[in-house]
């Protein structure tokens, strides 16, 4: 999905014009100070006001939502002068310094305000830069001819140098005027070759060594220099506000959105609006620019994406609000730079592998507003080009989306208790607290089968809180025996000689187990099991790679249609490799080989498996064990091969999983999650900060300071990784850390009273260690490392 060119305003718009001598409210802009019109100017204007009809008309959005932030009444933009006469003045009021790395907006001729940006919002769709095809090309205007320059790089970096030494900036001055005064010179400049139209996705046709040498170098100029530079960019952006754009065109925005001086928030006006021109543009040359984006080198890209972050951040939270206009203002800022950073996000996507983490495009910021709005503008004002960043899920924290999906969840959980609660009412029946709960009563001796028939007779109960009874035992479950039934019953259904999922000791992962059955209701429990985690909160030691959470999202929502297929993603070698390494391993040398595949390898395009001791062979594709596997065909059988292991051969297992998580989470939440973040929430988070458990630590019986506890945290914060990993295994059950990080284990040490020579007891369901006071930290160590390591625990091997 993309954005949208706003349409042409009618004959009402009540936008400020244009005169061709560039007065606008009243003002015309000098290069020094706004000077107030004289009565014949006045008159001019009034001559020039016959030609305005003749100009294309400016367009707007203001008579729609707008995209912006703010929930209340919607006014019409500002215009771009007033914003910079609005920083001049304080610029001038404050006094101006003459530091080479100062920024003053300058003053600027030839002022036309700029199109708003409107969002075109499909309800209840996540936005993202999805890639075209190759062969969808925006529409080609003749591309003009470009001025002839002939300054290298090195003939730039020598004038700098004699710059430098002389304090003659003349030639350097020169050099950026000119190159920032238009599009056309941007071109002319770092062009690789003018004669060449670089019109292809492969080559952006940009010298960017060229553009980072003169970029490194121009915040150490003197200021006039880096003045005149902002004010050709604004003069740029200007001119170039006409119809379809050009390759050269593009080239200038990719060129203009790298320059450093937008890291300044004196800088933002310019800013958001060059970014207002780079997200109006069209699908076909938001794909050019994602491609070229993915071009730039790593430490560039991610300054990029910081800076847009940044940018976002200081508009919703200004450390200095006085520095910015008005929200109400300029409302299209935030959706502008959050739609151009979505074309970061899919040049990230489109490299292999990524440049940078996908975590690197969360925006923390977003922590600290009201998410719960966010989702539900998203939910209920698609289809009203209303802005809400859940469109753009990728800048939202997992830690946010956890948040969005628990509130979620328990509305969910509230309206089913509520419902129950009026049943009951209407039908003159004693309301029962029970009934605000999904109550499991299970035997421990048939805890797979009593867990199945529960959950299948209370389905329609799976999104209320979960509370668990053992039958024969007393005790009630304030949240350590709902957390002893996942552990137990996932210890269970995943052993090996349960048959369901296949332990893969070279990849240490689960896969479903590919034996037809008559029954996949028990696949079904899994899934539910996945679900009722995720709701309540609860962290689960599972081990599926990382393709069975893709598949998990495919779709995100349950289709309407039961005929539509579910679980079946697009999977390549990579995914097998997570795998079955050495199956993935061996197909990939079959792509690699060199000499004669179909007589060496001697392959048909057959997969042979064993069930039940017996083998069996599945063709490929029609007759396929009749057509042999040969060096032209060979890429075909390796995607059929691992599409048959991951997808076909285990549809059944699967979509039963399937329908099992989306029967307890059938949220639109959904549609935010990368399958990464879904396995995040689901097993934890592999990354450990012992410090921070440290810090969270509760104790009972001990106090921080007592001497055993202080040996326990030189021990553990001493410890490798593996170590630090198994003892949280050993206390909690799972190596992982909740999405919310330590603070959320409510990780506890109690004193053992018991002789020193035993080992540590943990008690997993409530997360705690029992210590007994070892009186020396080298016994201390002992103790601990023989207990972790030889503990059985709720292991799944």
């Amino acid at each position: 999905m993309s954005l949208q060119t706003p349409q042409a305003a009618t004959a009402g718009s009540d936008l400020p014009t244009v005169t061709e001598k560039g007065s606008l409210l009243g003002y015309k802009m000098g290069e020094d100070s706004f000077v107030p019109q004289s009565v014949e100017e006045e008159e001019e204007d009034e001559e020039e006001e016959k030609e305005k009809e003749k100009l294309p008309p400016i367009l707007t959005a203001s008579n729609t939502a707008g995209g912006g932030l703010e929930r209340g009444t919607k006014s019409q933009f500002s215009t771009f002068s007033s914003f910079i006469s609005t920083i001049n003045q304080k610029k001038e009021a404050a006094g101006s310094s003459s530091s080479p790395t100062q920024l003053v907006i300058p003053n600027i001729k030839h002022v036309r305000d700029l199109p708003p940006i409107c969002l075109d919002v499909r309800q209840k769709q996540r936005i993202s830069m999805d890639t075209l095809p190759p062969e969808l090309k925006a529409p080609v205007p003749p591309e003009p001819s470009l001025p002839i320059r002939t300054k290298t790089m090195k003939d730039f970096q020598e004038d700098m140098e004699k710059a430098k030494s002389s304090g003659d900036w003349k030639a350097v001055h020169d050099f950026y005027l000119t190159t920032f005064d238009s599009f056309l010179e941007l071109n002319a400049a770092f062009k690789k070759d003018v004669s060449l139209p670089f019109s292809t996705i492969e080559d952006s046709g940009i010298n960017a060594k060229f553009v980072n040498a003169v970029y490194d170098a121009l915040l150490n100029t003197p200021q006039d220099i880096q003045k005149s530079v902002l004010k050709g960019i604004i003069n740029g952006l200007l001119q170039e506000w006409k119809g379809a754009r050009t390759k050269d065109d593009l080239r200038a925005y990719c060129i203009l959105l790298q320059n450093p001086q937008f890291s300044n928030t004196a800088t933002y006006v310019i800013y958001a609006h060059l970014l207002r021109q780079i997200a109006t543009l069209a699908e076909a040359d938001h794909h050019f620019l994602a491609h070229w984006f993915k071009k730039i080198s790593q430490r560039r890209f991610k300054q990029l994406v910081d800076r847009l972050l940044q940018f976002i951040s200081l508009r919703l939270f200004p450390a200095k609000p006085e520095e910015f206009p008005p929200m109400i203002k300029c409302t299209w800022w935030i959706p502008s730079a959050t739609k151009v950073l979505s074309l970061f996000n899919a040049a990230n996507s489109l490299a292999n592998p990524a440049i940078i983490p996908y975590t690197d495009f969360y925006n923390s910021t977003l922590d600290h507003i009201d998410l719960m709005e966010e989702y539900h503008n998203w939910q209920c004002y698609g289809n009203a080009q209303r802005f809400s960043f859940c469109q753009y899920p990728f800048i939202i924290s997992i830690a946010a989306k956890k948040v969005i999906i628990q509130r979620d969840s328990e509305q969910q959980m509230i309206s089913m208790a509520r419902q129950s609660l009026v049943d009951k009412v209407s039908r003159r029946q004693r309301p029962d607290m029970n009934m605000l709960f999904l109550n499991l009563k299970v035997r421990r001796m048939h805890l797979v089968s009593d867990s199945l028939d529960e959950l299948t007779r209370k389905r329609a109960d799976l999104k209320k809180k979960l509370k668990v009874t053992f039958v024969g035992e007393a005790g009630l479950d304030m949240g350590g025996l709902t957390k002893e039934w996942f552990l137990l019953l996932i210890r269970q259904i995943f052993h090996p000689d349960y048959g369901m999922f296949t332990y893969h000791k070279d990849s240490h992962c689960h896969w479903f187990s590919s034996y037809k059955c008559d029954d996949y209701s028990e696949f079904r429990l899994v899934g539910a099991l996945m679900g009722l985690a995720v709701y309540n909160s609860i962290t689960l030691d599972i081990r599926f790679p990382p393709c069975c959470y893709k598949k998990l999202l495919s779709p995100p929502i349950v289709p309407c249609d039961q005929n539509t297929p579910v679980g079946i993603s697009g999977v390549s070698l990579d995914d097998l490799c997570h795998i079955m390494p050495e199956l993935a391993h061996g197909l990939s040398e079959l792509l690699s080989y060199e000499d004669n595949v179909e007589d060496d390898f001697y392959s048909t395009f057959q997969v042979f498996q064993e069930e039940f001791g017996v083998i069996k062979s599945y063709n490929l594709k029609p007759g396929g064990d009749k057509i042999p596997v040969t060096a032209q065909n060979r890429k075909e059988y390796v995607q059929l091969y691992v599409d048959f292991i991951l997808n076909k051969s285990i549809y059944k297992q699967f979509a039963a999983f399937y329908y099992g998580f989306h029967s307890v989470c059938d949220s639109y939440a959904l549609m935010l999650l990368r399958p990464e973040e879904v396995e995040i929430l689901v097993c934890g988070s592999p990354e450990l900060d012992m410090y921070a458990l440290q810090r969270n630590t509760q104790y009972d019986g001990y106090l921080k300071t007592d001497l055993t506890i202080r040996y326990f945290w030189e021990v553990v914060l001493g410890f490798p990784l593996d170590l630090q990993k198994k003892l949280l295994h050993f206390t909690t059950g799972s190596d992982r850390v909740p999405v919310g990080g330590m603070a959320d284990l409510n990780f506890k040490i109690s004193k053992s009273e018991t002789s020193t020579n035993w080992l540590p007891v943990a008690h997993t369901c409530f997360n705690q260690l029992c210590l007994p006071p070892y009186k020396s930290k080298k016994e201390l160590k002992q103790k601990l490392i023989i207990g972790i390591s030889n503990a059985e625990g709720f292991g799944l091997e």
